[in-house]
């Protein structure tokens, strides 16, 4: 009776561990990063992004490449590009959300940012902006690095997101 009860409980703490870890890897699958974002467009009547492998595996080597400083520094690429750092188990998912929190920084009937920043936001609803690719890595100080890039880029001086 006893060994069908340890048993029992080392199959309950691995299925456990096993729904853990898929809860933590579903948010960021390319599918994850384009709802956040599709949902942000939608709502000012912008056209959905579509995931793009290239811009995938140029988001990924990038992320890569700052594995070590972990530093929120621009690739200087031909893409347009939006960066996150955070502590822990930081998901792709949660750095879109916090660069949908800079919407109310961003004033249409100025076509400005106001209070703070806000070209995060206005990269991701940009409207001539069709395609996404994002990456991620854990960096060595123990911060995760998300890097989003998009093309064509946005934040084009003159014009409006949507």
């Amino acid at each position: 009776m006893r060994f069908s009860f340890h048993i029992i409980l080392t199959i309950f703490f691995i299925s456990s561990t096993l729904f853990c870890i898929n809860i933590s890897l579903a948010q960021n699958t390319p599918q994850d990063f384009l709802e956040v974002h599709n949902q942000a467009r939608e709502e000012v009547g912008v056209s959905p992004l579509h995931w793009n492998h290239t811009l995938e595996a140029y988001a990924q080597d990038y992320a890569n490449k700052r594995i070590n400083d972990c530093e929120l520094e621009h690739s200087m690429g031909p893409f347009g590009e939006n960066l996150a750092e955070g502590y822990g188990e930081m998901n792709g998912s949660d750095a879109v959300k916090f660069w949908i929190t800079e919407k109310p920084d961003y004033d249409y009937h100025s076509n400005s940012c106001v209070n703070d920043e806000c070209l995060h936001y206005t990269q991701i609803v940009w409207r001539d902006s069709v395609y996404l690719g994002c990456g991620k890595s854990k960096c060595k100080n123990g911060w995760v690095f998300v890097i989003c890039s998009y093309s064509p880029p946005g934040n084009v001086d003159g014009q409006r997101p949507y």
